[in-house]
């Protein structure tokens, strides 16, 4: 007997906001020194075609009689580097767009599963279930199995302190340059890098940051922004501030590639920028997103512009990526604003009493909400999303929230009336005891007892 499942109804969107990277590869080997599963007897090559899309098998389950061997004819038909290996070694090497390998798999006497090796396609459901009649049942629903199962990952003290030598992303924002070209060349790459007192995860960024660098500019400025991989995987680059087609400068771009990317800057606001190559979420989650800021016309000064991005952290092993399963599951570990687990309580953000403070907020998500919150004070400028809702008026209106779903970005404005700490939160609170805390220090006092430095 001999049959296979596994209909394919995918497409390349689904595929990318669903759920893949590429990297890696595996042994080269194209025949099998011993069984999978264990002794069998010798059977008849039975031959099949297989297809890896981006990002899935097809078949993706496979019946064969007990001590089976198969040739598989594999190709590669996504856009992305993809193999197929089974737990003894056995599979392609990685193949790129278009390319096909011939293997010889078996005997097979136990159900086994093959995957991708590429990081998280296999979390993401790319695999290939081979079910031996008279084995051992696979599990059901084998891929979900594998990508949800072991939410285990590196755990995070939130009462621990940094090191000494540990320097805050800076937030205070820059103003914007002047002219109305800006030539701009990102690299992404990823970098192990501390999220949180003790906690290392190799993070996928842009210019060795997470977040992302800020970028900024004015309505009608033209932006020439070169990304560069000098990554082990494929990356690409999505503003959200441009009007561009999603397979011209969105595209992924392999290690050692560039692309230039360039648009008009069309619209004010808080845009976001972030990593597109499937599975987006992984990406994403794992650090590669940053805030560009389109200023409104005839925007007024104030003595300081800070920028906060929230986002999430789920933690994979110290070290390495994060778990492609929390993210799927909502399963954060922390929410942080730039970056690390209450940077801001551990380092304060010094300011004076009266003086007028305007904050970027960007909720980069990937999933959780934000409700941007000073407490001790009253926001009498609201601006979300390219509408400014709230300013200095006879009506004398004031903001307490700035509400924001992921991928969205505003700004408020007010002044802090005494000397004291001003905690940065989301109202959210659940949220505040895994790391969305942070605090305004106006005047010269002590921020010791609350966790600074």
């Amino acid at each position: 007997m001999f049959t296979v499942a596994g209909v394919r109804l995918r497409t390349a969107v689904v595929a990318l906001f669903g759920l893949a990277v590429f990297a890696g590869c595996a042994d080269d080997g194209n025949d099998m020194a011993a069984p999978v599963g264990g002794a069998a007897p010798p059977a008849a090559t039975m031959e099949l075609d297989v297809e890896l899309g981006d990002i899935w098998v097809e078949p993706a389950t496979l019946e064969v009689d007990h001590g089976a061997v198969v040739t598989m004819h594999v190709t590669n038909v996504g856009a992305m580097p993809h193999d197929l290996v089974f737990p003894d070694g056995t599979g392609t090497r990685m193949l790129d767009a278009g390319e096909s390998e011939t293997i010889t798999v078996g005997p097979f006497t136990t159900t086994v599963q093959g995957w991708c090796t590429v990081p998280g396609h296999r979390d993401a459901g790319m695999t290939m279930d081979v079910i031996v009649s008279g084995g051992t049942p696979a599990p059901a629903d084998a891929a979900t199995a594998v990508a949800h199962a072991g939410h285990d990952g590196a755990e995070i003290d939130f009462d621990a302190a940094p090191a000494v030598e540990w320097q805050p992303y800076d937030p205070e924002l820059q103003p914007a340059p002047g002219g109305t070209e800006h030539e701009i060349t990102l690299v992404a790459d990823e970098v192990v890098m501390e999220v949180a007192p003790g906690v290392t995860q190799e993070m996928w960024v842009y210019d060795d940051m997470f977040p992302g660098p800020v970028l900024r500019g004015q309505v009608g400025d033209i932006f020439t922004v070169t990304l560069v991989n000098e990554g082990r995987i494929g990356h690409s680059i999505d503003f959200h501030s441009s009007k561009v087609a999603w397979n011209d400068e969105m595209r992924t771009i392999a290690p050692g590639e560039s692309l230039v990317y360039q648009f008009e800057a069309k619209h004010a606001g808080v845009f976001m920028y972030h990593c597109g190559t499937p599975p987006a979420l992984h990406h994403i989650g794992n650090g590669m997103f940053g805030a560009m800021i389109v200023d409104p016309p005839d925007l007024p000064e104030v003595d300081h512009e800070f920028v906060f991005v929230q986002s999430e952290i789920y933690t994979g092993p110290m070290g390495e990526p994060g778990n492609l399963g929390k993210m799927m599951d909502d399963a954060w570990d922390a929410v942080v604003f730039n970056g690390y687990v209450n940077q801001y309580l551990h380092a304060p953000i010094r300011v004076e009493t009266d003086e007028r403070i305007r904050a970027f907020v960007l909720n980069a998500g990937p999933s959780e909400n934000s409700s941007f919150h000073i407490v001790g004070t009253i926001f009498d400028t609201f601006y979300k999303e390219g509408a400014l809702l709230l300013q200095p008026d006879e009506t004398r209106g004031g903001a307490q929230a700035l509400d924001l779903q992921p991928a969205q970005g505003g700004y408020v404005e007010f002044t802090l009336d005494f000397d004291g700490l001003y905690p940065i939160v989301t109202h959210k609170f659940s949220n505040v005891g895994i790391g969305a805390l942070g605090l305004f220090q106006a005047g010269d006092v002590d921020a010791a007892d609350a966790g600074g430095h």
